[in-house]
């Protein structure tokens, strides 16, 4: 089961890295929520994976990690979601206001194709 999670954090890192190198913005936004949901598998992951462990404490069973899942994880990556959502809300309204100033789609492109026109 780890190295399923730690293939499938190092392929959507790459992924988004790989996006994040692309020229247009739309690709940028989506290199970045990959890499953000890449975060969030390895947050997640890093409480130890269990299987029918609750995160809230119960009677009759002893209060220790050996029973129960680490709830810290799952509260650091339901922020992350949220951030994660917020930001690429932001970004996707900077992309098209860009696009719609400079007339093109390229997060490269600056004054001088603008001054072009």
């Amino acid at each position: 089961m780890e190295l399923l999670i730690s293939l499938c954090v190092g392929t959507l890192a790459a992924g988004g890295v790989y996006l994040l190198l692309r020229p247009r913005s739309f690709e940028v936004v989506l290199g970045l929520t990959l890499l953000s949901y890449a975060i969030n598998l390895l947050i997640f992951a890093m409480g130890r994976l269990s299987v029918d462990r609750a995160p809230i404490l119960r009677d009759g069973v002893a209060p220790t990690l050996a029973n129960y899942a680490d709830p810290l994880p799952q509260a650091l990556v339901l922020t992350a979601i949220v951030i994660s959502f917020a930001m690429t809300a932001v970004l996707i309204v900077l992309a098209m206001r860009a696009h719609a100033q400079l007339g093109s789609d390229r997060v490269d492109a600056g004054d001088d194709e603008a001054g072009d026109r």
